[in-house]
């Protein structure tokens, strides 16, 4: 567990100004040994959360806790509680480490239609998923600029950190472990995908959620889940061994992923181990699900998921599903369990091609030493799905079911087993004449090459800001894969950025995710 910092506090009386209003901002203090007939000063605290709930707050005050004490009770902030644009209200805890909010059978803390609120360094734990706890462990319900931060939260059946119809939202180092549902949660009122917005979910970690115990019509057991929202940030995350008790067989958890969803930037971020129950589907590290459009997921890895390391997938009945873009982005021995069995698993549930369209998926790195890297599900209709510039290692078959009309060019090939092998054809040649794939305008530009991996199949890596340090997948200096591959942006239009995963620069012919 990463070292958090206590805040920084001011002790005295600061007079501020804005238009109409004068500010005492004042600092309150709780402690164990405190009494709540004291005036809250560090010197005479305050004792119980019973009082916090009814403390009148004006914007800039603060309230502390006192770092190694507990205090039983939900904490509840409403609409008189609310800052302003340059007086947040702030909860912390004082001196060394973090108060622990001891919330039993409650929700630790509730944040109802506020604005400008600012909590950070507390412990928020509930009794058990399966032992009383039937809440969330934070609840951000209509608010607005609220920022939480260095918060470890664990014991909620539901999610660790549940955010609903609220926007402009901050959410730094959020350690959310042992809940039910999932470890954070993004959602809004139905059919709108606006009805949260502007969110950034920053260096969290949604570890060991295995599922809602109650919930037996839909999957639970999640990592990090958004959706019904719009511009959402997901950036050094890290999602692990999510999903393994979900009470049912059926759609099931990922450790990654959006739905009903625009704009949503997921970069920089791993997942791995997560899983799904005996018999149920997915359990997969990335995802951009039912009806989810203008995304991207990026420089980001999964490794060792049950089900596929990135998912393509929409459901029936969702908005569809369209304008999406999977790049620079590594998969190790995903797939092993569930449905797909393989690196990347493409779905449609409607059955609808008109409902599942464009989607550039390209400079991506897919290594399987045991099943396929992609997987097309008999139900897996689509229109204008190309791949690029990828690299493709799996054991034996490549690719497991029928790609249909997808165009694949510049990527590269390599079946353990037998050199290659895709379809039932043994020679990338053949496969290229017989599918009309690797090839543009007359000339190839796939390749089937042992990319010759550092040192694949191993990782280990559990935190996300280290991978820009995993060399595992670089390809040596002299590889002809570094110019094989299709002038994406001559060609196709296709902005690539500027970088790949490990942050070099890109050259523009290059395949794979580490060049």
């Amino acid at each position: 567990m990463k070292k958090r910092t206590a805040i920084c506090l001011l002790t005295g009386l600061l007079f501020s100004f804005a238009p109409g209003h004068r500010f005492r901002n004042r600092n309150y203090y709780f402690s164990e040994s405190g009494n709540d007939q004291n005036e809250g000063s560090l010197v005479h605290p305050l004792r119980s959360i019973a009082k916090f709930n009814r403390l009148v707050l004006h914007p800039g005050d603060s309230v502390f806790f006192r770092a190694g004490d507990s205090f039983s009770g939900s904490l509840i902030l409403d609409s008189k509680k609310s800052g302003q644009k340059d007086f947040p209200v702030v909860i912390g805890s004082y001196r060394r480490g973090w108060a622990l909010i001891d919330a039993g059978k409650g929700i630790g803390l509730t944040i109802d239609n506020c604005s400008y609120i600012e909590i950070s360094g507390l412990h928020l734990r509930g009794s058990g998923r399966k032992t009383g706890n039937k809440r969330d462990g934070v609840l951000l319900k209509v608010t607005n600029h609220v920022t939480v931060s260095n918060l470890d939260i664990s014991g909620f059946q539901k999610s660790g950190l549940f955010i609903y119809a609220s926007r402009n939202m901050t959410c730094i180092d959020i350690y959310a472990h042992d809940n039910g549902s999932a470890g954070i949660t993004v959602d809004g009122d139905d059919q709108n995908k606006k009805s949260s917005r502007d969110i950034d979910i920053i260096h969290c970690r949604a570890v060991n959620n295995p599922g809602d115990p109650t919930e037996l019509d839909n999957h639970s057991g999640n990592g990090i889940i958004v959706g019904h929202c719009t511009n959402v940030h997901i950036d050094h995350c890290m999602a692990s061994e999510n999903g393994w008790d979900m009470p049912r067989t059926g759609n099931g958890p990922v450790g990654i992923w959006a739905y009903e969803a625009d704009s949503i930037l997921i970069e920089h971020c791993l997942s791995f181990l997560n899983k799904t129950s005996k018999g149920a589907a997915d359990g997969g590290g990335f995802d951009l699900d039912g009806g989810v459009t203008h995304s991207v997921i990026q420089y980001c890895f999964s490794y060792g998921n049950q089900g596929a390391g990135y998912c393509l997938f929409q459901y029936a009945g969702a908005s569809p599903w369209h304008d999406n873009i999977y790049r620079f982005n590594i998969s190790e021995n995903d797939g092993l369990v569930s449905e797909g069995r393989a690196g990347v698993f493409i779905w449609n549930g409607s059955g609808d091609e008109l409902q599942f369209y464009n989607c550039d998926f390209y400079n991506n790195s897919i290594y399987n030493a045991h099943e396929a890297d992609l997987s097309f599900s008999v139900m897996s209709k689509n229109r204008r799905f190309r791949f690029f510039n990828n690299i493709f290692v799996a054991w034996d078959s490549l690719i497991r079911g029928d790609k249909g009309r997808d165009l694949f060019i510049g990527n590269d090939w390599h079946s353990l087993q037998k050199g290659f092998s895709s379809e039932g054809v043994f020679n990338f040649r053949d496969w290229m004449n017989k599918s009309g794939q690797e090839s543009e305008n007359g000339v190839v530009q796939g390749s089937n090459l042992d990319p010759h991996f550092q040192d694949p199949g191993k990782a280990q890596i559990r935190n996300a800001d280290s991978l820009i340090w995993m060399k595992a997948y670089l390809l040596p200096d002299s590889s002809f894969l570094k110019r094989s591959g299709s002038d994406l942006y001559k060609t196709y239009g296709i902005e690539r950025g500027k970088e790949d995963f490990m942050g070099k620069p890109l050259p523009v012919k290059g395949v794979g995710a580490c060049l």
